[in-house]
């Protein structure tokens, strides 16, 4: 009999803890567990203005706390209090342009907080598993287009790929703690780019692609003919609560990649497909790869090992992904109160596809 989604996290003695839990993923996340009733706490920095977390008024929605994973007083402080039997790891500088102007800061949050996360949770009893998300482009990519598989080498080329190949590094290391000496169980989980209603970071397609209908202004398109795995982001969210709940009764699993199975659409392919929605919309594409100093042209993952040891699978194709998310956007930007009920919407179709 299949045990349904979120039920071994509902049997445990404590909650599960959610670091990032005002990013981006995070709240679509925090959504998705409150969903399925599995006892959710947070730990992140405050949110940012016109996040997705601050227009649905998070604040307080669940016990959280506002503070730095490079802090481990706080951090321990927080975990002590909530005795989280499960820890989902999504706190990140999550940004390749970004981690340019700031590499060492980069660096000190993704590698050293997930040390912190991880050297905090083996030393506490009520601690059973522990899930760190990390990226797709963790692997070495010589833009071949091939997609990747979990044994393939991993190899960052900028300051942000870089730091997620040394958090992968830390959780190699926390696993064989677990073999030698015993400790919860700790597996990485790597996805494609994800998208959906709400994101409004910098250098990210989509929320571009919206601050430009909401401003009139062009939105310089980078790259508009590289790949990459497009996904909405509740299939990858789901693919990690499974993992995490895998984890807990396979000592077998240490990585996953979690992507979309058909081919991976062209950044000019998801700015056309916005046109359609947004007529108005003014789109300057800039020469290919103009960037590819900095980003790699193509990205595809194989998401085969999910799909067999997990029997995960897209909710939503890259197209469907696309067209849900701006669709989300053409009802959310000017209405704020209708977004959790839109995002619940998303959910409930998730789960029933």
């Amino acid at each position: 009999m299949e045990i349904p989604l979120g039920q071994r996290l509902r049997d445990l003695s404590g909650p599960l803890l959610l670091t990032g839990h005002t990013g981006f993923k995070g709240t679509w996340m925090t959504f998705l567990l409150e969903h399925l009733e599995v006892p959710v706490v947070g730990y992140s920095l405050a949110p940012e203005k016109d996040s997705l977390f601050d227009r649905a008024n998070r604040t307080k929605a669940i016990p959280e706390v506002f503070a730095d994973v490079r802090d481990y007083q706080a951090l321990e402080k927080f975990i002590d209090e909530h005795k989280p039997s499960t820890i989902v790891h999504m706190a990140a500088q999550p940004l390749v342009l970004k981690s340019y102007e700031n590499p060492r800061a980069t660096f000190d949050v993704n590698v050293m907080g997930t040390v912190n996360v991880l050297d905090i949770a083996f030393k506490k009893e009520f601690v059973t598993g522990v899930i760190v998300i990390t990226t797709d482009k963790v692997y070495r990519n010589d833009n071949s287009g091939r997609a990747f598989v979990e044994t393939d080498p991993l190899e960052g080329k900028d300051p942000y790929s870089a730091s997620k190949v040394g958090t992968e590094a830390v959780v190699a290391a926390w696993q064989q703690i677990t073999k030698v000496s015993g400790g919860p169980s700790v597996i990485s989980v790597r996805a494609g780019n994800v998208i959906g209603g709400g994101d409004f970071a910098e250098n990210r397609i989509i929320p571009d692609i919206v601050r430009g209908v909401m401003t009139g202004k062009p939105v310089i398109i980078r790259n508009p003919n590289s790949t990459r795995p497009w996904q909405h982001v509740l299939d990858p969210c789901k693919g990690y609560i499974m993992a995490l709940e895998k984890s807990l009764t396979d000592s077998g699993l240490f990585n996953l990649n979690f992507g979309p199975k058909d081919n991976s659409l062209t950044v000019g392919e998801v700015a056309q497909s916005a046109k359609l929605f947004f007529p108005n919309l003014k789109l300057i594409l800039e020469p290919s790869h103009q960037h590819e100093n900095k980003e790699s042209q193509s990205l595809n993952l194989n998401p085969e090992m999910s799909l067999k040891y997990l029997k995960w699978s897209p909710s939503f194709s890259q197209e469907q992904a696309v067209d849900s998310s701006l669709v989300w956007w053409g009802k959310a930007i000017d209405n704020d109160s209708i977004i959790i009920e839109l995002c619940l919407e998303d959910i409930k179709r998730s789960l029933n596809r």
